[in-house]
């Protein structure tokens, strides 16, 4: 017989483990997590650990601070411990580590915390190197159902860690400062060892910018290179360089989910410079990739802008799902340069666009701020699954300079938005930090589906340069987001 409303939870707390302390389980990406969590005045030394009868031959603690246990099927690992204690919303991080007693007990040796406020315990999932000799930088990341983590970037390093089988394994031109390669990582679960890693590029500079995933484990990949020869699939849409190479091309490419070989790699430009910046995937394995463009002749297909507005346009394309012709293609620019740097898709098809604008005629449908700040603005745009139209395409900015970086939407169709702003009147809503704190600060906005109104629109940064660099929004609807600060504060 089945059971409908039958509950589930995200998080399980025991209290009183130990007296004052709560110990937490809760799941995060199909992982079994848990945390400590310590009352004030209670005594963390109370937690021990004894692994008599556990059949671990022994128990070490490595370089890294992880804890090993030796079994008899090889190796079980406890993640380094992360300790810390919350003041004003922010964490103050407190030295720890496993202290490991009578060869077969194990318990947190922890330095001096503020015994007023409550501590947390809690195992890093894990955190890596990658990288070879020379310089290796991460532009992208995506994540798949079972905890798998995609990275993509460029490297300049000859010994860049790849795997064998993976598609390429050395650089194309022996890398350098000079000639970077792009390269495609996946790493495991835990971060302990790559399901794949490989070079992707030819012989002159190539740079991966964003990744995305689709259901079964394929990986695409945009970016922009400057090699001839740059890797492409027989009967993708452009297997040659649109200007030469002279300067560079966008490409799009879809890896395999062993990263062993291409299922399609094009390049995407015409005769001047064009770089790919962002990309999504839909469920149906349709990728749509935005940018910017210098290019006159940008390859276009049924699109809502069909001529270069002037300064440097924003793109947006979306390929089918074998890589061999364009659904859609368009400029998105008025006669300033236009930038691209993110998209989403929703489950719809409907392909959301971010970047920054210094166009007073920038292209607008139901904005919700109709008329160009100043000094650049951020820009949201929405277009319909055909691309032939606008749902909608706003400014967002104030009289400084704002520029959007990253961009997500949830499954109601809300939009989420983070740069930065230099603008004492960037436009806020219900806002965490209502007021400009420094140089530049990063902001955070979430938009309703109709791109009507804010639902949300806060200021996060202190006296310094605080940029916002991407964002992700959980199912429900807590956006996470990253960058850099230059605030002590």
């Amino acid at each position: 017989m089945g059971r409908s409303n039958v509950p589930t939870y995200g998080k399980v707390k025991y209290e009183g483990i130990y007296p004052g302390i709560d110990l937490v389980y809760y799941g995060n990406q199909r992982q079994l997590e848990y945390d400590f969590v310590v009352a004030p005045g209670a005594d963390p030394r109370r937690i021990q650990f004894d692994f008599r009868g556990s059949g671990a031959k022994s128990i070490s603690r490595d370089t890294d601070g992880d804890l090993v246990l030796d079994m008899a099927e090889g190796q079980l690992r406890w993640h380094k411990l992360v300790v810390y204690q919350e003041r004003d919303g922010a964490r103050q991080e407190i030295a720890a580590h496993y202290f490991i007693k009578h060869k077969n007990r194990v318990v947190f040796e922890i330095a001096d915390y503020d015994l007023r406020r409550p501590l947390f315990i809690d195992p890093l999932v894990y955190s890596t190197y990658l990288g070879g000799s020379g310089d290796d930088i991460g532009q992208g990341i995506a994540l798949d159902s079972s905890g798998n983590a995609y990275v993509t970037g460029y490297t300049s390093s000859t010994d860049f860690p790849t795997t064998s089988g993976a598609f390429q394994t050395s650089c194309g031109r022996g890398c350098g400062s000079a000639h970077p390669d792009a390269f495609v990582t996946m790493l495991n679960p835990s971060g302990s060892a790559l399901v794949y890693s490989t070079y992707l590029g030819g012989s002159s500079s190539d740079y991966g910018n964003g990744i995305a995933l689709d259901s079964s484990g394929n990986a695409y990949v945009t970016g922009q290179t400057g090699s001839a020869n740059f890797p492409t699939t027989s009967g993708a849409f452009q297997t040659s360089c649109g200007g030469g190479c002279g300067s560079p091309d966008a490409f799009v490419t879809m890896l395999n989910p062993s990263g062993s070989a291409l299922v399609y790699s094009t390049y995407l430009g015409g005769s001047s410079s064009d770089y790919g910046n962002g990309i999504a995937v839909d469920s149906s394995g349709n990728a749509y990739v935005t940018g910017v463009t210098n290019s006159t002749d940008f390859p276009t297909m049924n699109p809502l802008q069909p001529t270069y507005g002037g300064g440097g346009d924003a793109f947006v394309a979306q390929l089918n799902p074998t890589g061999s012709a364009l659904v859609y293609s368009t400029y998105l620019g008025g006669s300033g340069d236009d930038f691209a740097y993110d998209t989403a898709v929703d489950s719809s098809g409907n392909a959301f666009v971010t970047g920054i604008t210094f166009s007073t005629n920038f292209p607008t449908m139901n904005p919700l701020q109709p008329t160009y700040g100043g000094n650049g603005d951020a820009f949201v745009t929405k277009f319909n699954p055909t691309g032939s139209g606008l749902i909608y395409s706003t400014y967002l900015g104030g009289s400084g300079e704002d520029s959007s970086n990253g961009i997500a939407v949830d499954s109601s169709g809300n939009a989420y938005v983070t740069g930065g702003t230099s603008s004492p009147n960037f436009p806020t809503m219900n806002p965490l930090q209502p007021t400009f704190a420094g140089v530049q600060d990063a902001f955070v906005a979430q938009l309703n589906p109709t791109g009507s109104a804010l639902v949300y629109s806060t200021y996060l940064g202190g006296s310094g340069d605080d940029t916002g660099q991407g964002i992700a929004a959980d199912s429900s609807g807590n956006a996470y987001v990253t960058g850099q600060t230059g605030s002590a504060n």
